[in-house]
């Protein structure tokens, strides 16, 4: 039989590989950069990656619960121990030599009864015919940049662009944008930067990292609430240790906690209170260096860094094989794709506290999927089955999402995991 193709060697990626090869599945990943750790490797030139940069979430949260950290990583671990991480994950796993690295994939279409994938390497376009495709490559490349109306005459850059805190020195910077890269990259910028404003057009709500000396996503969970009883407890308590986001001059979010991702820093609201950082409203226009606000006042800058977040894209493949619906593909478990059962997506999910480990569930899913298929598993076609009604379940768990493309592939990680439960269930011993 042909071999399936993985697309990407963070996480999701590497998950993939080992899980399909347990299953005997025969499997060849394709990774643009020299080695494993995706996103998480600064030197790959698909990172969006910068020197400062650390988990927003605990390292006990996020990892495959089958490979732990080691006792000497830090809580909240930096880019470059994530990389070694996934550089022994793959040792241990074996499936580094799987892969085809330095290896970028330009085109994936169907043929009558397999797939074509057509990647370059060393500027040589290289076919391979294969099985199917599972697409791992990550949610964070594409940058979606900011419609800036006038002419400014200084610096623009966007988030994926920033690397080192050096690139603000001596600078009027107004960062654009209020999400976790956003504060994190302003929190750099205020050691540096000769002034340093950000402009936020809505609410959020703020987390320290640490409450009573732990990290924040370890508190509570021993008791399972509902999801909208959780909404209403979690967001009293920040509002307990964090205040109401109007006290430091922020807007207060007008929707409730967990329908958009929180801000995880410790070190905002501080440099905020602190004078070092100012808040501005959204953006009317620029002209020249002055950027002009909504409430009618101004201010001159030498740069503007738009943290503006990313859309979501995968350019090597049509979007309508993958069900493609306004701002992301409507996939089963946001994994299946109605229009092929040999075309699958690994990754494409996000989730407060969510981490590393569904993604790995993922996996072992699609891989028992597949061998089912290929045995004719009666549980493998009725999921199948499934797949093409269209008709799949709700993973909010009631909560109302707000209409933002980072949220298009959000879930409630309770229902999400209570759902990939039941489909590997289901499957059995496929």
């Amino acid at each position: 039989m042909r071999p399936y193709a993985v697309i990407g060697a963070g996480p999701s990626g590497l998950a993939a590989v080992r899980r399909l090869s347990e299953k005997g599945i025969e499997v060849v990943g394709f990774e643009a950069h020299s080695s494993v750790g995706g996103l998480w490797d600064i030197e790959s030139p698909t990172s969006t990656m910068y020197e400062t940069a650390h988990l927003i979430s605990s390292k006990t949260t996020t990892q495959f619960d089958d490979f732990p950290m080691s006792d000497d990583v830090a809580v909240y671990p930096k880019h470059s121990e994530l990389k070694r991480y996934f550089e022994d994950y793959a040792a241990h796993f074996d499936v580094s030599s799987k892969f085809h690295f330095n290896s970028w994939v330009e085109r994936v279409e169907p043929l009558e009864d397999h797939w074509r994938l057509t990647y370059r390497r060393e500027n040589e376009l290289h076919e391979l015919d294969v099985e199917g495709v599972i697409i791992a490559s990550g949610t964070l490349h594409h940058p979606k940049r900011l419609d800036l109306k006038g002419d400014f005459s200084g610096e623009r850059l966007h988030s994926s662009d920033y690397r080192y805190p050096e690139q603000f020195d001596g600078k009027r910077v107004l960062i654009v944008g209020c999400g976790n890269s956003g504060c994190d990259i302003a929190v750099d910028a205020v050691h540096r930067a000769r002034s340093v404003d950000m402009s936020v057009r809505r609410g959020y709500y703020f987390l320290p990292k640490f409450v009573m000396g732990k990290p924040t996503d370890t508190l509570g969970g021993l008791i399972k609430l509902p999801a909208k009883i959780k909404q209403w407890v979690d967001g009293m308590l920040v509002r307990l240790i964090s205040g109401k986001p109007s006290q430091f001059g922020l807007p207060d979010p007008d929707y409730k906690m967990y329908e958009s991702h929180p801000v995880i820093n410790s070190m905002f609201l501080h440099h905020i209170g602190h004078g070092d950082l100012t808040v501005r409203p959204s953006i009317d226009h620029a002209s020249g260096n002055t950027v002009y606000f909504s409430d009618g006042t101004e201010a001159d800058y030498d740069l503007i860094l738009e943290a503006t977040g990313y859309v979501l894209d995968y350019p090597f493949i049509d979007k309508a094989y993958l069900n493609w619906s306004s701002m992301a593909p409507d996939l089963y478990l946001n994994m299946f794709t109605p229009n092929s059962d040999r075309l699958f997506v690994v990754g494409m999910v996000e989730a407060a506290g969510l981490g590393w480990q569904p993604r790995d569930q993922q996996a072992r899913i699609i891989a028992s999927f597949i061998a089912g298929r290929r045995a004719g598993d009666e549980s493998a076609t009725d999921l199948w089955n499934e797949v093409k009604t269209g008709d799949y379940p709700s993973l909010n768990a009631g909560l109302n999402y707000l209409e933002l493309e980072r949220m298009s592939f959000y879930v409630n990680k309770q229902a999400y995991i209570s759902a990939l439960n039941a489909a590997e269930k289901a499957l059995g011993d496929c």
